[in-house]
């Protein structure tokens, strides 16, 4: 019997158009990730790219490795793959805006940014490696990366926890370290937020009031506001992104992300499917919306996105690794592609610990930071305005919290097992990276690291 994907592709061929269902469009799904993950991993994060792809492909992926080229060169800065001869897709390494697939003649190289100025946020370590410094936390690191249950690995790559500003225990696996930059996925998202927070306080964007996208003044999308897409209650009919599978082969959601040079456009294209705020639905394309957003307000072009980032939120709190990739349109993918290593994923958790102020300087408007964590309505995961939460009363959140997890906890959380957990009460903030495909053991490897965290700093 022939795997899944390649009887999905057979039987589309013939049928005129297909639209998403075309194969080739549904194969550069599975060879835009590949491409696009091992750029990432050879140029981006130093590591071996088929050593990472052992390790780091999902599941679904493993099922059509057997038809898939991959192809590395690193003179060109390059990752080529292909799928049965379907699909190809070639990745090219751009610097300071990290990978991008081509889907278009490449774009012109980005010039030089600026460097970033000296940081408000305070030292959070030097610069070895911290080691544990009680049996507790040490205890806590190893629970972490112990490999318990063969049909569910958790593949910690990295964890870091912060304790009053301070790193106070780290450990990362073998051919990892202080400086590998790791993929956020979706913790991206929780970025967003804090650059539309940027805006808040600059007076730039109105949470609460219409976007006026040109696109959507004939017909009910304009009402939509920054709140909705944020909380991805926009009620566009643009797939869900939770979960990876096969399914993701003609998920638009998905299918922007590794097959389209412009990923906003699709999602604004999107017809409403319920009307905004009534109806909740997890989908990259409220999250790319807001980086297009996020663009056009600091002038419209890829270098000028990624000077204001860089001006505004990863200078201020030292995050010198940070790498936010950007798609054929120059616009920040900020619903998925930002690179950094823990210790700068750690550094973006105390920002939201310390209210949006570091070194005296408010970088996010006050409020901020609450209106982050509180929970939106339907939400059943949990989740508030880009970030996930333990606040409220979802599912989502009632399992966290049954787990052991404070009720004020709120996180910045990535497919395959990725977040950085916030507890500010406590000034604890907890970074975990990884290749966990069980979303169940995820949680549950999440729980138990911050519970052993709190009560080893107590």
């Amino acid at each position: 019997m022939l795997p899944r994907l390649p009887v999905l592709l057979l039987a589309c061929l013939g049928v005129a158009g297909c639209g998403r269902y075309a194969p080739d469009r549904m194969a550069s799904v599975a060879t835009g990730f590949a491409a696009h993950q091992l750029c990432g991993a050879a140029f981006i994060a130093g590591l071996d790219p088929e050593a990472y792809w052992a390790e780091a492909a999902p599941p679904a992926m493993r099922l059509v490795d057997w038809a898939m080229v991959r192809q590395v060169d690193r003179a060109r800065g390059t990752v080529r793959a292909s799928l049965a001869g379907l699909g190809e897709r070639v990745a090219l390494h751009r610097g300071q805006a990290g990978c991008l697939v081509l889907n278009a003649p490449a774009p012109a190289p980005l010039a030089a940014l600026p460097e970033l100025a000296p940081p408000l946020l305070a030292e959070i370590a030097p610069g070895p490696e911290v080691v544990p410094g009680t049996p507790a936390l040490a205890a806590a690191l190893e629970h972490a990366f112990a490999e318990t249950d063969p049909e569910a690995l958790l593949q910690t790559r990295a964890v870091v926890v912060l304790h009053r500003g301070r790193v106070v225990a780290e450990r990362y696996a073998p051919g990892y370290g202080v400086a590998t930059r790791l993929h956020g996925w979706s913790m991206t998202k929780s970025v967003t937020n804090a650059l539309l927070g940027v805006r808040v306080r600059q007076g730039r964007v109105a949470m609460q009031a219409p976007l006026g996208l040109p696109e959507w003044a004939a017909d009910g999308r304009s009402a939509l506001t920054p709140d909705h897409l944020l909380r991805m209650v926009s009620g566009l009919r643009f797939g869900n992104s939770l979960g990876a599978g096969f399914g993701d082969l003609v998920n638009p959601a998905t299918q922007m992300l590794f097959s389209d040079a412009e990923m906003a456009a699709d999602a604004i294209a999107a017809k409403l499917e319920a009307a905004p705020g009534t109806h909740w639905q997890y989908s990259n394309g409220n999250s790319q919306i807001l980086s297009r957003v996020i663009r056009d307000l600091a002038g419209g072009d890829e270098a000028a996105a990624l000077r204001f980032a860089r001006a505004e939120l990863f200078g201020p709190l030292g995050m010198q690794s940070a790498v936010l990739e950007t798609d054929g349109s120059g616009t920040p993918v900020g619903a998925a592609y930002l690179w950094a290593t823990a210790r700068d994923w750690a550094r973006f958790g105390q920002l939201y610990a310390q209210d949006g102020v570091v070194g005296g300087r408010r970088l996010l408007p006050e409020g901020w930071v609450a209106y982050g964590a509180a929970p939106t309505l339907g939400g059943a995961v949990g989740y508030g305005a880009g970030f996930w939460t333990n606040q409220g009363d979802s599912m989502g959140a009632r399992r966290r919290v049954e787990l052991g997890m404070p009720a004020e906890a709120f996180m910045a959380r990535g497919a395959f097992g990725q977040f950085v957990v916030v507890v500010p009460s406590r000034q604890l903030v907890v970074a975990r990276l990884g290749y966990t495909f069980s979303p169940r053991a995820a949680t549950i490897t999440m729980a138990r690291l911050v519970v052993e965290a709190l009560a080893a700093v107590e």
